[in-house]
């Protein structure tokens, strides 16, 4: 595995790698979500204001209407992403990778409750930090996973590569291990990558790397190779 993703096989017995988010990135993209919703709620309070009673029943009726059903409609129809979660570069999915539909957005969000309890989202922050997937308790009843966005690299950085056949034969899971790293590295720091690197190196051209090829370089190399003589 590299780095926190989760495996899953689609019906056409593809295999997706969904890179799951971590406990950091959803609390700062909740609390982006917590800002801009008690934002709007401040500004219609003070339009409902000159209303009196009337205007106060609506107020207390556009907060259930915020609070529960913005998530739900940003998730729904801006791909599985709030504003926060659009900040974070994260996204909702369903566990199979699926687009995320209404009924599991609104069993996700309406058990955001459960989750609060006992104060603070103490139960959702316990339950993310014992699952392998980081899901709260809502993830949990929904079937679903926060992933973040998947990036493809650009065609053109792509083709900008020439093909390195590896210096030795290598298994299906290896080859698979070399493509995933490619696939992954436009969304990892330097650092990561060359430690990742790091342990493929038993596969890498010696000679190419005294060249002053980078291991990563030569691993999307070797990535691209393969691709095309699978």
């Amino acid at each position: 595995m590299l780095d926190t993703t989760r495996e899953v096989e689609v019906p056409e017995g593809i295999t997706l790698s969904l890179p799951v988010a971590g406990a950091v990135s959803r609390a700062l993209a909740f609390f982006i979500d917590v800002i801009i919703r008690w934002s709007a709620m401040a500004v219609i309070i003070q339009i409902l204001a000159f209303f009196g009673n009337f205007g106060t029943g609506l107020y207390l009726l556009a907060i259930f209407l915020i609070e529960w059903f913005y998530p739900v409609l940003f998730e729904i129809f801006y791909h599985g992403q709030t504003i926060g979660k659009k900040v974070m570069d994260i996204m909702v999915v369903n566990d199979d990778g699926t687009p995320i539909d209404w009924s599991s957005s609104i069993v996700r969000n309406l058990l955001r409750f459960a989750d609060f309890l006992p104060f603070l989202y103490l139960f959702g922050l316990i339950s993310m930090l014992f699952s392998r997937d980081f899901k709260r308790l809502g993830d949990f009843a929904a079937g679903t996973l926060v992933v973040h966005k998947l990036t493809r690299l650009s065609p053109l950085a792509q083709n900008n590569l020439s093909g390195l056949a590896p210096k030795m034969t290598l298994t299906l899971e290896e080859q698979s291990a070399i493509i995933g790293f490619s696939e992954r590295s436009e969304r990892m720091s330097e650092s990561r990558l060359n430690e990742l690197a790091g342990h493929l190196r038993p596969w890498l051209n010696q000679s190419k790397l005294n060249q002053n090829e980078s291991a990563s370089m030569q691993l999307k190399r070797m990535a691209k190779w393969l691709r095309g003589h699978a």
